[in-house]
C-alpha cells in the first residue's frame, strides 16, 4: 500500500460525498450494505487492473477503451502511446469518467479531471518507482526504455462508487 493517512482519509472523504450525492437508483445499487472503505478499496485495487476509460471526442462523442488502471495514493493512473486518440482527447478535453469491474462481485466507477503527466518529471518519481515495480518484473528490465515518452494521466475524481458483493 502506498497511501499516506492522508490520501486515505481524502479518498474516504470522497468516497462518502459520492455515496450521499448518488441518485435514487445508483444509490439502490450501490447501496449501505456493500459498501466498502477507504483502505479496503486500496486492497482490493492493487496491481494493474482493466479500467475502462471513457473521453469525448471534438464532436462531442463519446469513445471508451480498456487500459491499464493503476490505483494509486488514492487515484486512478493509466498511460497509453504519445499518439493515442485517448491522449489527444484528454489534453484538449480532460473531462473523463471511467470504470473497474468484476463480474457483478465488484464495480468502481469514477468521474472527474484527467491530468496529462511526464513520467520524466522528478516530481512523479515515487510513480515511476511504483510503475517499475509493477512492470519490470512482468516484462523485464528494458520496460522503462518501451515507456520513454508515453504519457501517463491520472484522475482527479470528482465522484467515485464502489459497490462489493463479497466484502457486503
Amino acid at each position: 500500500m502506498h497511501e499516506t493517512a492522508e490520501d486515505l482519509a481524502d479518498l474516504q472523504r470522497l468516497l462518502d460525498e459520492s455515496a450521499a450525492s448518488a441518485g435514487g437508483h445508483l444509490h439502490s445499487i450501490f447501496d449501505e450494505e456493500h459498501r466498502v472503505s477507504a483502505e479496503q478499496l486500496v486492497g482490493l485495487l492493487a496491481g494493474v487492473n482493466v479500467l475502462d476509460v471513457a473521453t469525448v471526442t471534438a464532436r462531442g462523442e463519446p469513445r471508451v477503451a480498456p487500459v491499464d488502471g493503476l490505483f494509486y495514493r488514492g487515484h486512478w493512473w493509466f498511460g497509453s502511446s504519445p499518439e493515442s486518440a485517448r491522449f489527444r482527447h484528454l489534453r484538449q478535453r480532460p473531462a473523463v469518467s471511467a470504470c473497474h469491474t468484476r463480474g457483478e462481485e465488484f464495480a468502481v466507477i469514477v468521474h472527474g479531471r484527467a491530468t496529462v503527466i511526464d513520467i520524466e518529471d522528478v516530481a512523479h518519481a515515487a510513480f515511476v518507482d511504483f510503475l517499475h515495480g509493477i512492470y519490470i518484473p512482468r516484462y523485464g528490465p528494458d520496460w522503462p526504455e518501451f515507456i520513454r515518452g508515453c504519457p501517463y494521466a491520472v484522475i482527479d475524481a470528482a465522484q467515485m462508487f464502489v459497490r462489493s458483493v463479497s466484502l457486503g
